[in-house]
């Protein structure tokens, strides 16, 4: 109970969580409130925690991408990709071209499969269903493509250290290309029913706003900090994979609010799609993996013919190979925002020092000042439009 003045006023403390479905996960939010305003929101977060960090430290490097799946498992291929960047910088490995364009699909395939996700779920905290069905639809068929080159739909471990598990056939271009030509006539579906809704803009018009100086100060990276104004992508400010060479514009929002953040990720699918028309036009020829002998894997096809080539496979899988001494941080723009990875190699086959940097943890750290007098009707759509997975959070 507070007293203002000759006012007396309860407040209330209530959970939210940890099993709620707007977390889509397994988080506490432990709220104050006035009435109906929230008053102050503190998340309580570990209850995923798996020790991702310290597993990463006594497996080999190559093991270690499986842990990457299961991050953020909305974004698995990004994660792959921002773990193998990491190695091949501390060890100086080059990836050939090939092996770098079909990163660049698998990766904007996955950011745009994530969105999709996001603006699904979101529209049915939010009350609308159709679009629900209508996102998982073009999400299957994405995940169909993923299942094509690596026989998995969530967890690929496709993206590896030196390069990519296996090429990519006649049979995935052809769906690639029937995707790129439909998508922006679906994502136009999505805008009809939601961009003027007007229950949708009552709902996200001026909630949880994050001006451009509070999302910098606040560390927010991805969609949240580009909806609040600020043009930073690590895909631009920090080329990987040859993302020079590639045509985008990066959206950026003018207040910072919940219906901001949505018109962002819509935007960035449509340029996803864009960097997939021009990357899928130019393939060029050539390996698909680094020629390392002590951590590349041979071909499938040669382990199976060739006694040199599986006695290379047995060495690299039983981690009889050793990583330069150093240390290293590498990160990515992943759907979510920055995923980065730092990793120090004490000479052996094992990360003596593994460490996670989060888009997600971050993100959600802003949470309690962006949601700080709101109703509390209006913390499902703040929480919401941050995009969070609990997986990478806890770790």
């Amino acid at each position: 109970m507070t007293v203002e003045g000759n006012e007396t006023r309860k407040e209330m403390i209530l959970n939210m969580g940890p099993q709620h479905p707007a977390t889509h996960g397994v988080l506490r939010l432990l709220l104050h409130l006035e009435g109906e305003v929230v008053k102050k929101t503190i998340p309580i977060i570990g209850y995923l925690h798996r020790g991702v960090e310290k597993l990463g430290e006594n497996r080999t490097y190559i093991q270690n991408i499986v842990f990457t799946d299961r991050l953020d498992y909305t974004a698995s291929m990004s994660n792959n990709l921002s773990y193998a960047l990491a190695v091949e910088k501390l060890c100086g490995i080059e990836v050939p071209e090939r092996a770098r364009v079909i990163r660049v699909i698998m990766t904007e395939l996955q950011r745009i499969a994530a969105h999709l996700l996001w603006l699904g779920t979101y529209a049915l905290d939010i009350g609308a269903m159709s679009v629900f069905f209508y996102c998982f639809r073009e999400r299957e068929k994405i995940l169909d493509m993923f299942e094509m080159v690596s026989g998995q739909r969530l967890t690929p471990s496709y993206i590896c250290i030196g390069g990519v598990r296996r090429d990519i056939d006649d049979k995935f271009l052809e769906a690639l290309k029937v995707f790129c030509d439909t998508f922006n006539d679906y994502v136009k579906d999505y805008e009809n029913l939601l961009t003027k809704n007007p229950i949708w803009i009552e709902r996200l018009k001026d909630v949880a706003v994050l001006s451009a100086e509070d999302a910098i100060n606040w560390g927010v990276t991805g969609p949240v900090l580009r909806a609040s104004g600020v043009k930073f992508d690590f895909r631009r400010a920090t080329p990987y994979c040859g993302y020079e060479n590639y045509e985008f514009d990066i959206p950026v929002g003018t207040k910072g609010d919940c219906y901001d953040r949505y018109l962002v990720r819509v935007e960035e699918m449509r340029q996803s799609n864009r960097i997939l028309k021009q990357a899928m036009k130019d393939i060029p020829d050539g390996p698909i993996m680094a020629d390392v002998p002590f951590i590349a894997f041979p071909p499938k096809d040669q382990v199976m013919n060739n006694i040199e080539a599986l006695i290379k496979h047995f060495k690299i899988a039983s981690g009889t190979f050793q990583i330069p001494k150093g240390e290293v941080y590498s990160s990515i723009e992943n759907p979510k925002g920055e995923l980065g990875f730092y990793i120090v190699s004490d000479g052996s086959s094992k990360p003596y020092r593994m460490r996670i940097k989060s888009s997600c943890f971050v993100n959600l750290s802003a949470l309690p000042f962006m949601t700080q007098g709101c109703l509390v009707a209006d913390l499902i759509a703040a929480l919401g439009s941050i995009d969070i997975v609990l997986g990478e959070i806890d770790r």
